[in-house]
């Protein structure tokens, strides 16, 4: 991949501090990849160490469904960046079941800390140096499925649309500050995760084929086409750009 460049020779991100949850594998690392291409330092999270971290990116292992995950990966982004101009939460996702109602208490609340709340803490804990700067970039990434609410996700969807109300509440309220927030809604795309997710599905409902044909514009989705929507996102290409969502599903999820 070319550098990225803002028009004048320099990397666009070059001095930007950002930090990626869910970042090492799937679409989360596409977008570790974009940011440090572009010259931001980066430093990424999941529950668990990888095998490899790609040089130049800084890795804490961090549990984002509590609060005090959030608190020690948000000391721990203050300690190695020592602050953050752009934070992306990716990290996210959730299994099927049966229907809706065959879903236990304790997995609707699973859902909810980590595709709702562990953004909403992790803001809390890291906007407001960005306020007091008078900058900075936050994207929430959100799930195509939503409008459609299947019922063996509906906790899964439910919770990605409270991130999404939320996300453009917390645009308005940030935007004067200077501080832009957009969502990013991806469709299909091939992860690891994904894969693993459908597969899952397959097995409780044999017609959901997940067949590629049902993507207008034909083919699965790529972690980098989610991850140059982010760096656009959070680059001063979209300065005049917050309270947005970016769908970005192949045409497979029509929004009104």
């Amino acid at each position: 991949m070319a550098t990225t460049e803002n028009g004048t020779g320099t990397p666009e991100l070059k001095g930007k501090r950002a930090l990626v949850t869910g970042g090492t594998r799937g679409i989360g690392a596409g977008i570790v990849a974009r940011l440090l291409e572009a010259g931001a330092e980066v430093l990424t999270t999941a529950r668990s160490e990888p095998d490899e971290v790609p040089e130049g990116v800084r890795f804490v292992a961090a549990d984002v469904r509590s609060r005090e995950g959030a608190e020690e990966l948000a000391a721990a982004a203050v300690d190695v960046l020592g602050g953050v101009d752009i934070l992306v939460h990716n990290a996210g996702g959730a299994s099927p079941y049966e229907s809706a109602t065959a879903i236990p208490d304790e997995v609707w609340l699973d859902a909810l800390n980590l595709n709702l709340l562990a953004s909403v803490r992790l803001d809390a804990l890291l906007a407001p140096a960005m306020r007091e700067r008078g900058s900075g970039a936050i994207v929430h990434v959100s799930s195509a499925a939503v409008p459609v609410a299947f019922p063996p996700f509906l906790h899964y969807t439910v919770a990605k649309a409270g991130l999404e109300n939320y996300s453009k509440g917390l645009a308005a309220e940030l935007a004067p500050a200077g501080v832009r927030v957009n969502t990013v809604t991806p469709g299909r795309v091939t992860t690891p995760g994904g894969e693993a997710t459908r597969e899952q599905w397959a097995k409780l409902d044999p017609t959901q084929s997940g067949e590629v044909s049902l993507v207008p514009l034909g083919r699965d989705g790529e972690p980098d086409d989610i991850a140059r929507a982010v760096l656009f996102l959070v680059s001063d290409r979209a300065s005049w750009v917050t309270g947005s969502n970016f769908v970005i599903d192949g045409g497979e999820f029509p929004r009104g």
